[in-house]
């Protein structure tokens, strides 16, 4: 009986041995194909809500954590001031209207002065050439000569006047070929006043939920003041934490498994984007612009973590299962490797188990993200 006991023991001992090795083989087989990390939080973008004119916020469409759709009234600035300068803008645009056609009207009178003036010029040259040949007959007088010599000067200065005036005419009226620059500029002041008064209707540029909700009505919103944010639904994404170690064989356009913590029964799908390219460096002061990962135990030195972009699928219940900015996650890639179980651990895995070792590692080439996806 007890060299029965001793036989089970043995064998069980060496049992338990060979299967925390083949254990410990697979468990490296998988994560070495599959890596995986924890540390991933759910991302969306934020878009910043500020009106584009300063005044009092006369009304308020939406409440904090409502969802809203593009084109969706946010809240309303006191809209009469901006009203009133319309208004004065449309009336000077029909003062100019006006001042164009008067203007054309002595455009039209300084032609007409200058017909007569060149019609007055030659009479008068052609008088002189008349009267001149009779000063040797005596038939006129010397004075009478140099009266009419005067009024042809006088006439051709009358013409270069006339041609002046219709000149300083033209430049009054402001016409530049096809467009009228004083008609244009007291436009474009309408134009700029109607662009004020749609503004003081604030909506919603993308689909996504009201957060960070501080505004009240009465309060005066400052131009480019942000009052709140939106979260934008249209693109979620994971950005998953993954060590140095393990980037070698993450490509763009894998396949990712995601569990977050809010659901963790339940599988997402998403696709690699791309990898990070660089860290925060203390040393070079480039915070604000490049990401920062801090390592988890300072007194050990550890491989550095990078961020890897991850484009979620959309929920498989939006309702039920809604993303959240800043989710907890676990992002496992499917790295799609060719990879074969070595000759020299064949004999010690069961012919079932390398089938199943090598079909695990065996996954089509992979393929870039659509260009649709961001």
């Amino acid at each position: 009986m007890d060299r029965t006991r001793r036989v089970i023991g043995r064998v069980f001992g060496v049992s338990m041995v060979v299967s925390a090795v083949v254990l410990s083989f697979v468990t490296w087989w998988e994560l070495d194909i599959r890596p995986r990390t924890d540390d991933a939080y759910m991302r969306a973008n934020i878009v910043g809500i500020a009106a584009n004119v300063s005044g009092y916020v006369t009304e308020l469409a939406v409440v904090d954590n409502q969802r809203v759709k593009v084109g969706d009234l946010l809240f309303k600035v006191d809209v009469r001031p901006y009203q009133a300068a319309l208004d004065l803008a449309v009336a000077n645009l029909g003062y100019v209207d006006l001042e164009i056609k008067a203007l054309e009207d002595v455009i039209r009178e300084r032609e007409a002065d200058i017909v007569a003036a060149e019609a007055k010029a030659k009479y008068d040259v052609q008088y002189l050439a008349r009267v001149e040949p009779l000063l040797k007959r005596q038939f006129v007088t010397p004075d009478q000569i140099d009266a009419a010599k005067r009024n042809v000067k006088a006439s051709e200065a009358m013409v270069s006047q006339a041609v002046a005036a219709l000149a300083q005419a033209k430049a009054n009226l402001g016409q530049l070929g096809d467009i009228n620059v004083r008609r244009a500029k007291a436009q474009a002041a309408v134009v700029e006043a109607q662009l004020n008064v749609g503004y003081c209707e604030v909506r919603s540029p993308v689909d996504g939920y009201v957060t960070n909700f501080n505004i009240s009505v009465g309060q005066f919103a400052q131009v480019g003041q942000q009052q709140f944010a939106l979260v934008d639904t249209s693109n979620w994404y994971l950005l998953a934490n993954y060590q140095e170690t393990d980037l070698r064989d993450i490509r763009p356009g894998q396949a990712v498994e995601i569990y977050l913590m809010a659901y963790p029964l339940t599988r997402f799908r998403g696709v690699v984007q791309g990898v990070g390219w660089a860290l925060y460096d203390q040393n070079q002061g480039s915070n604000g612009v490049l990401p920062t990962v801090s390592p988890t135990l300072d007194w050990v030195r550890l491989a550095q973590r990078f961020p890897v972009r991850i484009v979620m699928d959309p929920s498989p219940d939006p309702d039920g299962k809604p993303y959240r900015m800043g989710q907890t996650a676990t992002a496992i890639v499917q790295t799609r490797l060719n990879r074969k179980v070595p000759d020299i651990l064949k004999p010690l895995l069961p012919d079932a188990m390398e089938r199943w070792l090598d079909t695990l590692g065996t996954r089509p080439e992979p393929t870039p993200p659509s260009p649709g996806r961001p």
